[in-house]
């Protein structure tokens, strides 16, 4: 049995977690994602779960998007914000019976720690952090929800009913699974919320019922394509919800109650715009301009930067890119950044100066 997917693999650096790069080759890893179902381990990724009757009440407080209007078994996206209105983190809220549990990637996560533990009273609801005692099963692809029909029991129309993040909970061998759905990649996706020492046999599960390991690089591929932001990479601390395209996200509500942040939310969408937003660019040929590229248009201005840059098998290479609002998918662009790996032969050499053509696309990408 395969019980440390850690084992034997190149691994990266992720909000100090290791997460494995790929457990063979990334074009393979990606095609069962497209053409069968792909199996990724996203236990790097920070839970933590409040409890008592007012946790929903309490979370809701502190994100854009409406969770006190959920019932048990819903869940939702949303971010929370600095007073200013500025992304600390995006989540994924999954209700249940007696707990609310928010999911936020490893990098905001202890933003979101800090945040919790600055307006959540424990006395009103008591708060844990399960990011070590709960682990995250994904899989996604054509055969999704088949797999994961045949590893929880769940019948396959039950799970193709589910709603995003909506969920189920269930016992498997003791252990209580939630089973979630999730549009993360822009194709069919369920997330396997575990317990930790409930982890080998579901992933083990998951492989022998036909799911393919992959690992980072393919899903930062995937991740690029469906036009999903990653906090850290493509928004931080210094970006506004709908300059994130929170709002094509159904990540904002704007009949809610009180958030943090929200004076600046609604005021953007009531009385105003931001004056950038999250587009994708495309590259001739295969390779992408890498991350901290400047864009720029014709007459040399600077009109954004690459955030997440991946070369896609079916598109070639493409990036995420923070770009002023006025300018409009299918806007040609040049890239403009400096190649300093010393391809002139020494350490020493000065770094080259390189630019490429681009084109903005809307998002998510299209894939014929």
């Amino acid at each position: 049995m395969s019980t440390h997917p850690l084992y034997g693999h190149d691994t990266a650096d992720v909000g100090g977690k290791s997460v494995v790069l790929a457990y063979g080759s990334v074009a393979a890893e990606y095609e069962a994602l497209h053409s069968r179902a792909a199996l990724f381990d996203r236990s790097h990724r920070g839970r933590i779960r409040l409890s008592g009757e007012r946790a929903g009440e309490m979370v809701a407080g502190l994100v854009t998007n409406d969770v006190a209007a959920l019932v048990p078994g819903q869940g939702c996206y949303a971010a929370a914000l600095t007073a200013k209105g500025k992304i600390v983190a995006d989540v994924r809220v999954f209700v249940e019976e007696s707990s609310v549990l928010v999911d936020v990637p490893a990098r905001a996560a202890a933003g979101w720690t800090a945040m919790v533990k600055k307006y959540v009273n424990p006395r009103i609801a008591p708060h844990i952090d399960e990011t070590t005692r709960v682990r995250d099963i994904g899989i996604f692809g054509l055969n999704a929800r088949h797999i994961v029909s045949e590893i929880t029991g769940v019948p396959s129309p039950a799970l193709t009913a589910l709603t995003p993040y909506s969920h189920v909970t269930l016992e498997i061998e003791g252990a209580h699974v939630l089973v979630a759905s999730v549009p993360d990649l822009g194709i069919e996706g369920f997330e396997l919320l575990v317990p930790a020492d409930a982890y080998p046999l579901l992933w083990q599960r998951a492989v022998d019922a036909g799911a393919a390991p992959a690992g980072l690089e393919a899903w930062e591929i995937a991740r690029v394509e469906a036009g999903r932001p990653e906090w850290g990479l493509d928004i931080d601390d210094a970006t506004i919800p709908q300059e994130a395209n929170f709002d094509e996200l159904h990540a904002i509500s704007y009949t809610k109650g009180c958030y943090v942040g929200q004076e600046t939310v609604a005021r953007v969408h009531f009385r105003g715009h931001v004056n950038k937003h999250l587009r994708g660019i495309r590259a001739p040929g295969v390779e992408p301009p890498p991350r901290g590229a400047t864009l720029h248009g014709a007459d040399g201005t600077q009109v954004g930067d690459v955030r997440s840059a991946v070369r896609s098998p079916m598109l070639g290479g493409i990036a995420l890119a923070m770009i002023r609002r006025d300018v409009a998918p299918g806007a040609a662009l040049v890239a403009r950044w400096q190649d300093d790996t010393g391809a002139g032969g020494g350490s020493s050499d000065p770094a080259t100066s390189l630019e490429r053509r681009v084109d903005v696309a809307a998002l998510p990408f299209a894939i014929q």
